[in-house]
């Protein structure tokens, strides 16, 4: 989680590899994770989505909103840019929140994952290095907004 003592008030820029989409998005994260399900590895190409999590009213698109890509529907979806493919955010928690793709952040945000989400269905080719919390899927944690 961010703290408030790190956390600063500076907003922080995120695009598409294409450069069609740019959005911005203030660095106050509330929580970060990385993903191992078989749908984020499939949506990224990769081993898992490192994602960061805030209010879906805090993000804005700031250039080629006609350039998305939506999979899904307004309470539930992954965005992407429709030119080159790039997975932006998905929007997730009956669209409370957005998960935002940590790797199409241009600025480095203060919020770093903190653990590893749906370990039960990672890439079997792929070792865990790190000592971050493993969740074998969604760890449930009542009274806190967590990933």
């Amino acid at each position: 989680m961010t703290s408030p003592e790190k956390a600063s008030n500076r907003t922080l820029a995120g695009k598409c590899f294409c450069g069609a989409v740019h959005y911005a998005v203030p660095d106050e994260f509330v929580y970060a994770a990385n993903c191992h399900c078989s749908n984020c590895r499939r949506a990224t190409g990769s081993a898992f989505k490192p994602f960061a999590g805030i209010g879906r009213d805090k993000l804005s698109i700031t250039k080629g909103k006609d350039s998305l890509l939506i999979f899904g529907d307004e309470n539930g979806n992954d965005t992407h840019c429709k030119a080159c493919g790039s997975l932006l955010y998905s929007v997730v928690r009956d669209g409370m929140f957005v998960h935002v793709t940590m790797g199409t952040l241009v600025d480095d945000p203060t919020i770093r994952p903190t653990k590893h989400i749906f370990v039960g269905s990672k890439a079997p080719w792929f070792t865990i290095t790190d000592n971050l919390p493993r969740y074998e899927d969604h760890p449930t944690v009542i009274g806190q907004a967590d990933g």
